[in-house]
This record gives structure tokens, sequence and C-alpha cells, in this order.
């Protein structure tokens, strides 16, 4: 059994909130057996079967999300719906659970909470009802489940398996294994409730920033029975709207990294089920879905090496490194191979023929919005009115951001490489960067202070700024003097990106700002993470450094405004006000809006430790650090 095996199974076991269609639905792996809790309220007879996080309709359930440890031991919600309102806690024991279910607002009637046990995914197994009990036989064992009340007689709910119907006149308690008190499930609620409160308080002055990245990411995470995976995509709304999950390139391999804060098994699996996906043709797919859809025009940007490297400096295992880095290398290829014009990178889309016919899938293959895709700023301006090359399947742009971005994807792959003694590779990888560093050299406009984007077909450079320009900090091919004038001129200038809210995804200055809509102006959190990195490439620039620490403080403020109103981690945010709410295309628990905490977690050294093997980012010499 390979080390993955070992540690996929270690991630699918146990109680936790796996099913991605409801976060009601607390189910037992590997069984698959599921207690579902569901509603009825009185006043229109109306039944909630299944509820998320982050539905936007007034008439929906409303969620505010609190602690989830990774490993189901704690967990606990509030949700409001038609006048209704409960708080949802659940705890785990010798590999039992308990439920809490505490009213805190009721309808004239006291609504009515059914439990609904069930198998999903077609796993075998057989559910009974014995009075004010439910069993359920699994294959290898038997799971009782215990009220702390009565079942009422109640049929006219839409339940299809044997269930218990309690009234939520008051505080109702579920537990496996034995029949508790009240009083018992509240002390083991309490007691895995302050050991999550304990972890979470390690982190300091940041603990609250850690709370909600973690809580984000652990909500998000759910096991794909397609596949066998314990994994976290971006959100369970796009989940449920994708046939059960949704992977997206550059998203999940910045939940890896996440997860590396609390979970190192978490930070393995979504980084290598994303590399998984990879097609027939040697890249990772800007998405892949459970209906089908796989983008097989198009990646997204390669920042699967660089999260790759952070996971071994962060844990030292060199097994991860084996699994994943002949994938990587082949996909590193694939865009020297497949992307390069003149010698330096454009976004692309290769035209093929579909097999699941999904809008998703079809719209803009072998175009400039399918190039615009591929660079996951979907509508950017920067993009805007940029022609296509058919013949090469190109945008007529050599992008900045892009060739940043290869440089550091060369020069991880290249660190990697010496780990795992493939002097080849690792040689090939370092002549490959260095080839590329002197070809961004000639997007470099020495009046603008600026390395900018530059049309293929006219020579022209293009004047519309993007954080994407700060990338060749990241793959470290400024100087220190470009560096600085960057810094200055660019980054810290209120008309183009700085500000109270930073940073715009497009410069506060273009014509396309006030549209704050998506990628037209508001603020995306791995643009602000992109950036940061950089900065931390030039150690001794006081501009970079003071820039990083700045950066830092107004991420995390950020981040902090909706989850302290609100509990949510936004898909982006408006650059004018800070809201996330304010537009209905940001998905309001999206785990990637984590990291503008995580800037400020690095920062503090958080991410750092006594097993953290070091590299030097600027040696070019073999390193075999195990």
């Amino acid at each position: 059994m390979t080390s993955y095996d070992e540690l996929k199974q270690r991630l699918a076991r146990g109680w936790n909130t796996w099913n991605t269609r409801s976060v009601l639905s607390h189910v037992l792996l590997p069984s698959g057996f599921a207690l579902n809790l569901c509603l009825k309220e009185y006043a229109d007879g109306q039944y909630l079967k299944e509820a998320l996080i982050g539905r936007q309709n007034k008439d929906q359930e409303q969620i505010h999300p609190g602690p989830h440890a990774y490993d189901g031991a704690y967990t606990e919600l509030t949700l409001a719906w038609r006048g209704i309102e409960i708080r949802i806690q659940s705890a785990t024991e010798n590999d039992h659970l308990v439920l809490l279910v505490t009213p805190l607002r009721n309808q004239t009637k006291p609504a009515l909470l059914v439990v609904e046990p069930g198998f999903l995914w077609n796993r075998p197994g057989v559910v009974q009802r014995d009075g004010d009990t439910l069993r359920a036989t699994i294959p290898d064992q038997t799971v009782t489940i215990y009220a702390t009340g009565a079942s009422v007689v109640e049929t006219q709910v839409a339940a299809q398996t044997p269930y218990l119907a309690l009234p939520l006149d008051g505080p109702v308690g579920l537990s496996t294994g034995r029949p508790r008190t009240l009083a018992e499930i509240e002390a083991v609620v309490r007691h895995q409730k302050e050991k999550h409160d304990a972890e979470i308080a390690s982190f300091g002055d940041l603990a609250e920033v850690y709370a909600a990245v973690q809580t984000c990411l652990a909500w998000d995470t759910i096991y794909d029975p397609s596949k066998q995976r314990v994994v976290s995509p971006v959100s369970r709304i796009w989940n449920v709207n994708s046939g059960g999950y949704v992977l997206f390139c550059w998203d999940n391999y910045f939940a890896a990294y996440l997860a590396a804060l609390g979970s190192r098994d978490l930070a393995y699996a979504n980084a290598i089920e994303i590399t998984r996906e990879r097609t027939d043709d040697g890249f990772v797919p800007n998405c892949a879905w459970a209906n089908g859809v796989t983008s097989r025009d198009r990646s997204q940007p390669p920042v699967g090496a660089l999260m790759v490297r952070e996971l071994y400096r962060r844990f030292g295992e060199r097994w991860l490194l084996e699994e994943l880095f002949d994938d990587l290398l082949t996909w590193n290829r694939w865009w020297a191979e497949r992307r390069c014009r003149d010698g330096l990178l454009a976004w692309g889309s290769n035209p093929y023929t579909p097999r699941v016919g999904n809008i998703w899938e079809t719209r803009g293959v072998g175009g400039t919005f399918g190039g615009a895709l591929e660079s996951g700023l979907d509508n950017s301006p920067i993009y805007d009115d940029i022609p296509f090359d058919s013949a090469t399947h190109t945008m007529q742009l050599a992008d900045v951001g892009l060739n940043g971005l290869y440089l550091a994807d060369c020069s991880a792959l290249a660190e990697i490489a010496s780990v795992l003694g493939r002097a080849a590779e690792a040689g090939e990888l370092r002549e490959r960067r260095d080839a590329f560093a002197a070809n961004l050299q000639s997007l470099w406009d020495e009046p603008t202070g600026l390395f900018l984007n530059r049309r293929l077909d006219t020579g022209a450079f293009s004047r519309r700024l993007s954080p994407t320009h700060f990338y060749p900090l990241l793959g470290q091919a400024a100087s220190p003097a470009q560096a600085a004038r960057m810094i200055q001129e660019h980054l810290r200038n209120p008309d183009e990106f700085w500000g109270e809210w930073v940073l715009p995804s497009i410069a506060r200055n273009d014509p396309a700002y006030p549209d704050q809509t998506y990628w037209r102006g508001r603020i995306w959190a791995p643009m602000n993470f992109l950036v940061y990195l950089g900065l931390r490439n030039y150690p001794d620039l006081n501009e970079a450094q003071q820039a990083r620490r700045d950066l830092a403080e107004r991420s995390v403020a950020l981040l902090l405004k909706e989850w302290q109103e609100h509990g949510h981690v936004h898909e982006n945010y408006s650059a004018d006000t800070g809201e996330g709410c304010d537009k209905s295309n940001s998905d309001r628990f999206y785990h990637w809006g984590g990291l503008l905490g995580l800037i400020a977690l690095i920062e503090a050294g958080h991410l750092d430790g006594p097993e953290r093997p070091l590299i030097d980012l600027s040696s070019k010499e073999s390193m075999t650090t195990e």
C-alpha cells in the first residue's frame, strides 16, 4: 500500500460533515451511514431537507457557520429559516457521535426536528426504527441512535426512511453507542469545544484570522464517493450545481497550502487530487467536475509546484515530492511547448470535441475568452479586445503575469528535482527558467517603471494594469532597482492599487474599475497572496518588506470585515467598500478567501517550524535535504 493510499484511508474515517449536499448531514465513513437533520415548520407546513452555507434567496435557510474541527470532533452552526432559529453542535467521543440541537427562536408552534437515517452513495445497509431509537445495520457493525426526548407521531414529512420526529420546544440531544442524558451530551460537546477553542487560541493575536481560514476550509471539505477521496472543493453551492464536486486548478493548490496550517493529510490530499486530474495532453485542467466536465482546452495559473514545495518545507516528507514530481514536470514542459510565443508565454485555448456539452465546457474554446479562463481572471479588462491566434491557439499577448508565475514554477520544480536527486531535470528546469527570465526583461518599460503586457501582433505595450504585473517579483525576475520602482510607483500608488482596501484586480484609474464585478475591479485573495509571496523574495529591499507588512495588515482587515459581520469568507470583495455581500456573484463561503488571512499567518511565522527543512531560494546548487 502506498503512502497516499494509507493517507486516504486515514482521512476517510469517522463522523464528519462529509455529505456535500447538506451541512446538516453527519456521515460515518467508510460505511456511508448518515444522520440527516431536517426541519418541519407549522406555519405553512414547509420541510427543510438539506441546507447549505451562503444561499441568497430571502426565503431560503441562512446559516452562520461556527467552528468545525477538521476531523469532525466538534462542529457548530446557527440556522435561521422561516422564523425559526436553532444552534446545532456535534461532537465525537471514542468513535461515537453526539448532537445537540438548541432552539433560539421559534414559531408559535415549535418546529419539529426530523432525524432521517440512511445510507449515502448506494452503500449497503439497513435502517429501522425501534420505538424512540433508530438502528442501522452495517456490514461490519450496528449503530444505534438514541434521543433525549420521545419521538412524536408525525406522518406529514417528506422522509423516505424510518425517522424520529422531535419537538423543538427545548434542547434535543442525540447520541450513538449508548443512551445519554442531555447533561451528558452537553458535557461531551463542551469538552470538544474547549479543545477546539484551545487550538484556535494557540494562534494568539491572529486567532480570529486562523478561525476564519480553518473554519471555511473545514466546512468546504467533503467526501467524493466517485473517486473515494476526501477533498476540498471551492464551495458546496458550486458542488451541488456540478454533479457533486467541482475542482479548480489553482484554487485547490491554494486549498492544499491553507490546510497545511492544521491538517497535513488534508493538505496532501488536495495537492495530489488536483494533480491527478491531469489531462492526456499533460496539463492540469482549469476545472474538473463530477458531471464529467473537464476543461481539455485550457489549464490555469501554474502554482502547483510552488505550493507543493511549500508543503515540503512545512513537513519535510519526500514521498509527496515523489508522488507529484513527474506530473508537475510534464505540466511545466507543456507550457513551454504549447503556450510559447517568441520566447514568452501567452494564455490560450486549444479546440477539442466536447464530451459533455455543458456551457462551461464549451464557451470560449479556441478563442480569447477561453484564454482568459485559462488565466483564471475570467472577465479581466486586461484581455478586452485582445485578438486570438487560431494557428497557435494563444492570445496575441505576451503576459507578464503568466511569465512571472512560470519562472516561479520552474524554480520550485528545480528545487524539488534536486531534493529527489533528479539532476538532469533540475538542470533542464534552471536552464528554462533563466531563458524565460532573460526574455521577460523585454517587457520592462523603463519610462513606466513596470513590466507591461505586449501585443504579439503589433509589438505595442498594453497600458492596462493588474496585480499580475507584480508577478515578476514572484519569479525573481526583477532587479532590486526594478522592484523598488514597481512598489513605489505602482503598488503604493493610490491612483492604481493602494488604498484602504487592496489590491483591486484592475488599476483604480482604469475605465473598467467602476464596474466592480468579478475580475473587473474587485479584490481577489489569490492576487494579494501571490503579490505578497513575490515581496518576500526581496528580503534586503526595505520597500518590499514594508509593503509586505502593510499588505498583510490590510488583507486581514478585509477578511475580518465580512467574517465578523456575517461569518462569510468571500470569493471576492468590493475594492471601494470592502464588502462581499454587495454582489450576488461573490460566493459567500469560498475557501480561497482565506488566503487573505494566510498572508498574516505566514508573516507571523505560523507556517514555519522545527520540522521545516529550509531550502535556499537563490541557490542553484544541488540540494538533497530530506
